[in-house]
């Protein structure tokens, strides 16, 4: 009988193990290279990792937002208790000004279904090269001149503020009247012009103000404001402005009895959703089940163009489920042959915030 008992106990402990999801821990998330010269080249920094699982895990991907910043990682299984490192470079050429980019490090354990995923972050300034003015300013909107057309604020955290800012000049021989115009009014982005009317040679700031905490949207996003010149309004690309964030809630803030009350994600992330014919729909529901203490918060659902997604609760109770309801609204549009699409549940799930669905389907 104790025979019995204690083998059962191995083997609740030996399913617990190999319930776990990789845990990866970082000594720094957020490098600050400061200021550096364009004319230096790349420079490089070295995020090292530790895994502190009770699983071997390997990073089954690492992407950079840009093609300006270039990671390089360990390929290798790390083992429980090991460390890796991650090499990111970012390259200044033609960049000048601040920046802020994000490094999207995704964990695969030995279950390949055990996944995690990390955002890494490396911002600075670039100090431009001595240049002409027409080489500082090669973005040209009528008779306008930008610097760049993006104020990017990288990460924010859910309830701060940030502040960015862009320049323009007129380099032309006559006086230019500069506003600005939405295609939509936002209540947490404000934007504004530091003068309103340039003489020749003289230099403008584009001011814009993100409050986070007013934002709706979870996770990555783009906005676009639109340069008013010599009062022409032109809602085109010409004259659009973006603005990017990516707004996160920074759960290195709760204590451990938060931690363990938290709320847990748990959901397929391979998908097959069949054999459609040309014309018609497809519907797949999937379960998404909070295994944890708290209510699993469903922030966002992140789609390609080619689906259609929906959650049929977006607050879901310890133990309990919301049917993710994944359709192809209209195959008409699609050849034949096989698709491979990624699906993205952005939670409130401090382990698990970032879910990853891959989606597959064939049209006939």
């Amino acid at each position: 009988m104790k025979k019995n008992l204690l083998f059962g106990m191995l083997l609740l402990v030996s399913a617990a193990v190999m319930a776990q999801d990789p845990v990866i821990t970082f000594k720094e998330m957020d490098h600050d290279f400061g200021k550096i010269h364009e004319e230096d080249g790349r420079v490089s920094y070295i995020f090292q990792f530790t895994n502190e699982g009770m699983e071997p895990f390997e990073l089954s991907n690492v992407k950079a937002s840009c093609g300006c910043t270039t990671p390089k990682w360990t390929r290798e299984p790390i083992e429980p208790g090991k460390t890796g490192d991650i090499t990111v470079t970012y390259n200044p050429n033609g960049r000048p000004g601040p920046f802020t980019k994000t490094i999207t490090v995704t964990v695969k354990g030995k279950d390949e279904t055990k996944t995690t995923q990390k955002k890494l972050y490396i911002r600075g300034e670039v100090i431009p090269r001595q240049a002409q003015p027409v080489i500082r300013y090669s973005v040209k909107m009528g008779d306008l001149s930008l610097k760049s057309k993006e104020i990017s604020f990288g990460r924010i955290e859910k309830g701060a503020q940030r502040t960015g800012t862009l320049e323009y000049t007129n380099l032309t021989n006559n006086d230019i009247t500069v506003d600005l115009a939405f295609a939509n009014n936002y209540d947490f982005i404000t934007a504004m012009v530091s003068l309103g009317t340039l003489k020749p040679k003289e230099v403008g700031n584009l001011n814009v103000l993100f409050n986070s905490q007013l934002c709706p949207v979870w996770g990555e996003q783009k906005y676009s404001v639109y340069f008013v010149v010599n009062g022409v309004k032109q809602l085109t690309d010409e004259y659009r402005v973006s603005i990017t964030a990516d707004v996160e809630e920074d759960f290195s803030k709760l204590t451990t009895e938060q931690l363990q009350e938290s709320p847990i994600a748990t959901i397929e992330h391979s998908i097959d959703l069949g054999t459609v014919a040309a014309g018609q729909k497809l519907t797949k529901k999937v379960q998404l089940k909070n295994a944890g203490i708290n209510p699993l918060v469903i922030r966002r659902v992140i789609a390609p163009k080619e689906l259609k997604v929906s959650a049929s609760r977006l607050t879901v109770k310890s133990g309990k489920t919301s049917d993710l309801k994944i359709e192809i609204p209209d195959s008409k549009s699609l050849s034949a042959g096989s698709y491979s699409r990624q699906i993205e549940v952005i939670t409130n799930d401090p382990k698990n915030s970032h879910i990853k669905i891959s989606v597959k389907w064939k049209v006939e």
